[in-house]
C-alpha cells in the first residue's frame, strides 16, 4: 500500500514537472498584445480604374498603431488661437540660412555675466546635495 502511494506521489510529480518544462515561463515566443491593429473593412472604390497598391506597401487610409494612439489621445492638429497667431505674425520669419551664421565669429552676442557662465559649465550633480527651505 505504502509503495503504491509512493508511485502514484512519483508519478504526480513527474507530471507536474513535465508541465513546466521548456524554455521557461519568461522566454516564450507570444505576440506583444500591443503591436495588434485592426485592419480597415474592406470597401469597392467607386473609381474602377484605380491602379493597385504595390505589394507590401502601407495602407494609405490607416496610420500605425502609435499614430492611432496618439490621434485617440491628443486628438487632431487644433486649430492656432488669436493669440499665437498674433505672437508669429509679430515674430516674423526667420532668415532660411540662420542656422549656419549663429557659430559665425562674426556674429554679435550679449554677455550675461559670470553667473551665467557658472552655471552653464557647473557638473551636472545627481541631486543628492539638494535642499529645500520651507519657512516658518
Amino acid at each position: 500500500m505504502r509503495t503504491v502511494k509512493t508511485a502514484i506521489l512519483l508519478g504526480a510529480g513527474c507530471a507536474m514537472l513535465a508541465a513546466c518544462g521548456g524554455s521557461g515561463i519568461f522566454n516564450r515566443d507570444r505576440p506583444d498584445e500591443f503591436a495588434v491593429q485592426r485592419q480597415a473593412p474592406l470597401v469597392v472604390p467607386p473609381d474602377f480604374s484605380l491602379t493597385p497598391p504595390a505589394p507590401g506597401a502601407p495602407r494609405p487610409v490607416e496610420g500605425t498603431a502609435a499614430e492611432q494612439a496618439l490621434e485617440a489621445l491628443f486628438g487632431g492638429p487644433a486649430p492656432r488661437s488669436d493669440i499665437e497667431t498674433s505672437a508669429l505674425d509679430r515674430a516674423g520669419s526667420a532668415a532660411p540660412g540662420i542656422r549656419s551664421q549663429v557659430g559665425d565669429p562674426g556674429t554679435n552676442t550679449v554677455a550675461k555675466g559670470s553667473v551665467t557662465r557658472d552655471i552653464i559649465a557647473a557638473p551636472e550633480g545627481d541631486g543628492a546635495s539638494a535642499q529645500t527651505l520651507i519657512p516658518g
